[in-house]
């Protein structure tokens, strides 16, 4: 069975083809990275309008790649919410039309359910249930994975996500865009010891917080600044690096001890940190945990990922009306 899936909700185009939610046949993605590196981030008016430019020949190559006419597939899946709305209805609009013109069923699919699914591309023996922790640009979530379409959030960030963390602090740094490789890259020279940086205390026990962290690395590079004082960047990096994956790790692995889980997963963008890789590996290994962390390739956006999704919400009757939009905000566990 094969499902196209579609992919717009930031500065990625992309299209892919996946047979039974778990084989690749072609994946495509149009990277808007280095324009927006020009301005430190996402400009949401460009972004809609590359999308607009792009989505049509990523998506006839990625049926050319998988030797694939339209008429031949299942379905047409496509990322709906959350993301920018500019973008979004780019995507749902285009999988709309090359739906109807092909008589398929369309498959709305939600974003961060798509980053999920990623690890069943990655990982053809992984199967629910499963705790995973969901972390990119815009979202981070503690989830328990109940099905391939049922979802509970335990716990979540409560202002900025890790991703936007990370791309404001390398935005300040002068490291660039996107944030997250290029902090990675700058602190694999610099000592994660060097800068003593706070960590949240929250009231709920799996959420997370970044944006305190992120102005406690602003106000020391402000205080050096007016003291005529250098800041080193790669210790900066390497600091602000550790105490965000040092964060997320211990909160996944708290919410891993206290619901009893044997499975736990990563997965989004920042799921490609290698030092949260090592953390979140070491400590499975002394809770007895099985860790599952998705391809490099399949940890930022990508239609593959949309389209794995959408074969287990195809196989769970959840189709798409001709009224189909685009929804900024939307909460994984919706219905």
């Amino acid at each position: 069975m094969y499902i196209l899936g579609i992919e717009s909700s930031c500065d990625e185009t992309a299209a892919a083809v996946v047979a039974d939610g778990r084989t690749l046949c072609s994946n495509v993605v149009a990277s808007q990275a280095a324009e927006h590196n020009l301005y430190g981030g996402v400009v949401p008016e460009i972004a809609s309008r590359r999308h607009i430019e792009a989505i049509s020949a990523v998506a006839s190559q990625a049926l050319e790649q998988a030797h694939l006419t339209a008429q031949q597939l299942e379905a047409v899946a496509v990322t709906f919410g959350p993301g920018l709305i500019g973008g979004l209805l780019v995507g749902v609009n285009f999988a709309k039309g090359l739906a109807f013109s092909a008589q398929k069923p369309l498959v709305p699919v939600h974003h961060l359910r798509g980053h999920i699914a990623a690890l069943y591309l990655s990982h053809p023996d992984l199967k629910p249930p499963f705790l995973c922790l969901v972390a990119s640009g815009g979202h981070s979530h503690i989830i328990r994975v109940k099905s391939y379409t049922s979802f509970e959030v335990l716990g979540r960030t409560v202002d900025d996500a890790a991703g936007e963390a990370f791309d404001k602090v390398s935005r300040t740094l002068g490291l660039g865009y996107p944030g997250g490789p290029a902090v990675a890259k700058a602190a694999l020279l610099g000592d994660k010891t060097a800068y003593q940086l706070p960590t949240p205390k929250l009231a709920g026990r799996y959420d997370v917080s970044f944006s305190g962290l992120k102005t406690a690395v602003l106000n020391l590079i402000n205080q050096a600044s007016m003291q005529n004082k250098p800041i080193c960047v790669p210790d900066m990096a390497a600091s602000f690096q550790y105490r965000v994956d040092e964060i997320l790790a211990e909160k996944l692995l708290l919410a891993a001890q206290d619901f009893k889980e044997k499975v736990i997963c990563v997965a989004g963008g920042v799921a490609a940190n290698e030092q949260l890789r090592q953390i979140l590996t070491e400590g499975c290994e002394k809770m007895g945990v099985q860790l599952y962390l998705p391809q490099l390739r399949f940890c930022g956006d990508n239609a593959a990922m949309i389209a794995s999704a959408g074969y287990y919400e195809y196989l769970d009757g959840n189709l798409a009306q001709d009224d189909l939009n685009g929804v900024a905000t939307l909460s994984i566990d919706y219905r």
